[in-house]
């Protein structure tokens, strides 16, 4: 009895020992910078004062489950472990074309993608960098979430002078910290949720390049034109603490045209409050991939976006979100499919990229090729 009692005292001597070197482990790994930092001091004063802060966190507008009834998180972890999904990323490298951004005429309305939701905007001379993420990963972890061949075809150094940055949220397949550091002398102002500001100072950048923002405010850039952030529903986190940054969507108004920027977030009526409000949209850029029925809440299914976009009474739309990363079961092209047949005969035109063409915003006769059609 006696040895069997010291072999047990041994083992739990052993896993006590394990379980202290794995959590001393991921207390070090996530002390690397690129997991940012919690917002303290003045900025959580700030952000207590927000109508959207509640106890501790962020909250949506309309509180609902992330999962959809009827499903649950390990059931979704065992699907996703025990079945196999096809053609979830392309065996081939994506076709691009690589659009030399610091040359564009200043006097020139254009959007150029860089593949998922980063893409950058010049509007009546205004440079503006949305969600970037040029490290080719989407996650902190060296195993995690890579890039697709091809996609990866613009670095930070391709930029030119950026006025302003826009953060949807600060998920890491938005909020990029090498990307983010390799910027920062190129950006004259970052516009972030609430609380995210805590990254950007923890990875260089001033107090005074940082505007962080409430749903419903406004930046005015110059007398016309200005950048309002709006709601979303979704969720924001980089630890093990969620939502302590606010999630956005963006209304640009410029003197020439109206855009109208989703960020990530699943389907609600704010889509017309968003056209009654601000009408009329000349661009929608909408979330349109890295869905699933099981997390709808969170991210709007292809039928929802046509929707949306039909809401918000777009004249024309063009869908991010998809062909960077796998960060859900369909294949890589659905969304683009879908998004494709389900934008027939809607009243809006549908404009489809391919990474680092330029879209010519002034321009309704421009024809956008089904690039993805000949990807295996």
């Amino acid at each position: 009895m006696k040895k069997f009692l010291k072999i047990i005292k041994k083992t739990a001597v052993v896993l006590l020992c394990l379980i202290l070197f794995g959590f001393s482990v991921v207390y070090f790994y996530m002390k690397k910078p690129q997991f940012g930092a919690l917002p303290e001091g003045d900025r959580l004063e700030m952000i207590k004062k927000s109508p959207h802060y509640k106890d501790g966190k962020f909250r949506n507008l309309i509180e609902k489950p992330t999962i959809t009834p009827g499903y649950s998180m390990i059931g979704e972890i065992c699907r996703s472990l025990a079945e196999e999904y096809p053609h979830t990323e392309p065996l081939d490298s994506l076709p691009s074309v690589k659009t030399n951004l610091k040359n564009i005429p200043a006097d020139k309305n254009v959007m150029v993608w860089f593949g998922h939701s980063s893409f950058f905007l010049q509007l009546d001379g205004v440079k503006i960098l949305v969600d970037p993420v040029f490290s080719s990963k989407a996650s902190p972890l060296p195993w995690g979430v890579k890039s697709y061949k091809g996609s990866d075809i613009y670095t930070a150094e391709d930029m030119p002078q950026i006025d302003y940055m826009l953060l949807s949220h600060d998920h890491y397949d938005h909020l990029d910290y090498e990307t983010v550091k390799a910027l920062q002398s190129k950006v004259k102002y970052v516009i972030c949720g609430l609380g995210a500001g805590a990254h950007y100072e923890k990875w260089g950048y001033t107090k005074q390049q940082i505007l962080e923002k409430d749903w419903g405010d406004r930046q005015e850039v110059k007398p016309g034109f200005s950048i309002f952030t709006e709601s979303t529903h979704h969720d924001g986190g980089r630890g093990f603490k969620s939502s302590q940054a606010l999630w956005l969507s963006f209304f640009i108004q410029s003197p020439s045209m109206n855009v109208y920027y989703s960020g990530d977030g699943g389907y609600s009526d704010r889509f017309k409050k968003i056209a009654e409000k601000y009408s009329p949209i000349d661009w929608a850029i909408m979330e349109c991939g890295q869905y699933n029925k099981a997390w709808q809440s969170v991210h709007e299914l292809p039928e929802e976006v046509a929707q949306a976009t039909t809401e918000l009474k777009a004249k024309n739309m063009l869908p991010v979100h998809h062909s960077k990363f796998t960060l859900a079961r369909h294949p890589w092209n659905e969304p683009l499919e879908k998004i494709s047949q389900l934008s027939q005969g809607k009243p809006y035109r549908l404009a489809t990229p391919m990474i680092g063409e330029m879209v010519r915003l002034d321009d309704p006769a421009q024809i956008f090729k089904r690039w993805w059609k000949n990807v295996k």
